[in-house]
């Protein structure tokens, strides 16, 4: 499986951006994908997920009401809005996939990662 994000941008606060993540490969065999994100000097942080057999969706408290995610019906791409932007939400964002459920889902248990794209959000 191979992914490829894409859609950051240097936004300001209260905007909206839309990442993509397009999917090649095995992608009809994973469990589920996810969003996670990186900011300077922190650690890699979940964001989002959706599970591939029923698109439940999950995310972090941070971006809860601000964020969606959402897959395309060939679940071939995975996509992030993100509105309402704020400063705290500048990172590079990285997509993952999970190629079936495993301890710790949705925050763990990833199997692929792809590129990062970076989100910078300004006050």
């Amino acid at each position: 499986v191979q992914l490829q994000a894409s859609g950051g941008g240097l936004v300001q606060a209260g905007d909206s951006l839309r990442l993509s993540c397009a999917a090649s490969g095995r992608t009809s065999s994973s469990y589920g994908m996810g969003w996670f994100r990186q900011g300077q000097g922190k650690e890699r942080d979940f964001v989002a997920a959706i599970r591939r057999s029923d698109g439940r969706t999950y995310y972090a408290d941070s971006v809860k009401g601000r964020f969606d995610i959402s897959r395309d019906n060939a679940n071939i791409a995975v996509y992030l809005q993100m509105n309402d932007l704020k400063p705290e939400d500048t990172a590079v964002y990285y997509c993952a996939a999970g190629m079936k459920l495993r301890n710790g889902w949705p925050q763990r248990g990833y199997d692929y990662w792809g590129q990062g794209t970076q989100v910078t959000v300004s006050s």
